[in-house]
């Protein structure tokens, strides 16, 4: 079990990075208090919390203060996964913080304290956090959140099903699982995309990824028509205008299993203006964006049957 050996008094910087593949995970240290000060690089108003949550390839900049008694502390992740029926490893990873002036040898010590996370698919705890990260948004730390859109997308998420020959696959009813979104299922093409573009080389991918959802329903209810739940597979791309202000809106869908969804936005960050549960309202939910001070990600978790808006000027070339 890793060891990280601190001195009573002292305060230090971890720079924790999810490796999942997808998962998100809470994070905490037994009787001590974590300051994230940094998410994905950009800096945050120190937010204390007594555990965290994050998300699959997010960084996260987080204050340590050794302030305790000298003992042994666990520092414990679990993954969080709200999916209904989706069976998994959910083990509890540990490493121990050892304060360097603790003198009991190991054979004799007591087994380390034990902090207290989060139940494994507990939403409320997972949004409850994140919904608390502000930018440093400060005078020597000043941030520009556009405020004027040009082009308004919204992207609806969700986990679908193909149908296998002979039903012989391992989702339900002898199906498959795919992700889609705007009920595009991406279909990995045999030559890159990038490599495609740049070589002129013709139908690889087609530039007509929707704006909006070829459907709209609503995403968060109990049961749905089975045809929302086989999506079309496809290699699609949106093209946007350079230097363009783009609002994304991500909205999660109950179709076969709603879930937490990671999602990364290559080669940009963006800022998190707005979240919540149920069918995003563009008429109402924009009058609660947080436009002074919101985070700055480049990876963000759209919540179960909830949705995230986004807001990015497209200046990557």
């Amino acid at each position: 079990t890793f060891r990280l050996l601190v001195e009573h008094g002292k305060s230090y910087l971890l720079r924790i990075v999810n490796a999942a593949l997808n998962d998100e995970f809470f994070l905490a240290i037994a009787n001590h208090k974590l300051t994230v000060v940094g998410t994905d690089g950009a800096y945050t108003k120190p937010l204390q919390a007594q555990y965290i949550m994050i998300t699959p390839g997010q960084t996260m900049d987080v204050l340590l203060e050794a302030n305790q008694p000298p003992n042994l502390y666990y520092m414990a992740a679990r993954a969080f996964s709200d999916g209904v029926g989706v069976p998994f490893d959910n083990t509890t990873a540990t490493a121990i913080v050892e304060y360097s002036n603790y003198t009991l040898p190991h054979s004799t010590a007591p087994s380390p304290i034990y902090p207290q996370l989060p139940y494994y698919n507990n939403t409320l705890a997972a949004f409850n956090f994140t919904q608390r990260l502000r930018s440093l948004a400060s005078g020597d730390h000043p941030i520009e959140v556009p405020l004027k859109v040009d082009t308004h997308l919204v992207y609806s998420v969700s986990v679908n099903t193909f149908p296998c020959p002979q039903n012989s696959c391992g989702g339900p009813n002898g199906s498959r699982f795919a992700a889609s979104i705007n009920n595009i299922s991406f279909e990995t093409p045999q030559i890159d995309i990038l490599d495609a573009y740049y070589a002129g080389i013709r139908g690889v991918f087609r530039k007509n990824f929707p704006s909006f959802p070829p459907y709209i329903f609503n995403f968060t209810a109990d049961s749905f028509p089975m045809v929302l739940e086989i999506p079309k597979p496809g290699t699609k791309v949106k093209v946007l205008k350079y230097g363009e202000c783009v609002e994304l809106v991500f909205q999660g869908t109950n179709l076969v299993a709603g879930e937490d969804h990671p999602l990364h936005l290559h080669g940009f960050s963006f800022y998190v203006v707005g979240s919540g549960f149920g069918n995003y309202d563009p008429v109402k939910d924009p009058l609660e964006y947080n436009l002074v001070d919101p985070p700055s990600k480049n990876t963000v978790s759209v919540p179960r049957n909830g949705w995230v808006a986004l807001r990015f000027i497209a200046d990557n070339p």
